[in-house]
C-alpha cells in the first residue's frame, strides 16, 4: 500500500508540474511576463539549462545522471524499508515527483521550463517541480531531526 501511495502522489506531482510547464510554454512568450499578484509574484517564461540561479549552465548530462542516482537511492531506501515513517515517505514522494518532473524536461528538451518569479525578493525563477523537491528536502530534514529515533536510542546510555 505504501508503494501505491508514494507512486500516486509522485505521479500527481509530475502531472501538475508538466501541466504548468505546458501552459507556460503555450501562454507566455519566452522571456515574457504575466502578472499574477502585484508586488508578490508573476510568471516569467525562462528556459534554464543549469540549476538554481542558472549555475552549471549546460551541464545537462551531469544533472540527468545525478537525478537518476538520487531517484534510484530513494526507491531503494523505501524498498528496503529504511524509510517507513509517514513524514519520510511524504518527503520521498515530493522529491521523486519534483525530480521526475525536471528530469522529463532535461531529457526531452535539454532545459527546464521555469516560470515562478518572486517580486518581493531577488530570487531565481523556478517551477512547480522545484517547489516539490524543496518541500521534500525540508520534510526529510524535519523527519531526521524530530522523528528518526533509531540512532539516538542505540547511542543513549
Amino acid at each position: 500500500m505504501r508503494y501505491l501511495w508514494i507512486t500516486l502522489a509522485a505521479a500527481a506531482m509530475v502531472g501538475l508540474d508538466q501541466l504548468t510547464k505546458y501552459w507556460t510554454v503555450r501562454s507566455i512568450p519566452l522571456g515574457g511576463e504575466l502578472p499574477v499578484w502585484d508586488g508578490v509574484f508573476h510568471l516569467t517564461y525562462v528556459q534554464n539549462t543549469g540549476m538554481a540561479f542558472s549555475m552549471l549552465e549546460g551541464a545537462r548530462w551531469l544533472f540527468l545522471i545525478l537525478t537518476v542516482a538520487v531517484l534510484a537511492a530513494l526507491v531503494v531506501a523505501v524498498a528496503r524499508r529504511w524509510l517507513t515513517h509517514p513524514v519520510a515517505l511524504a518527503a520521498v514522494a515530493c522529491v521523486i515527483g519534483g525530480g521526475v518532473g525536471n528530469l522529463i524536461d532535461r531529457a526531452v528538451h535539454g532545459y527546464v521550463v521555469d516560470m515562478i518569479e518572486l517580486e518581493f525578493m531577488r530570487f531565481a525563477v523556478f517551477n512547480v517541480a522545484d517547489c516539490f523537491v524543496c518541500i521534500g528536502a525540508a520534510l526529510l530534514l524535519v523527519w531526521a531531526v524530530f522523528f528518526d529515533r533509531r540512532d539516538r536510542k542505540e547511542t543513549e546510555p
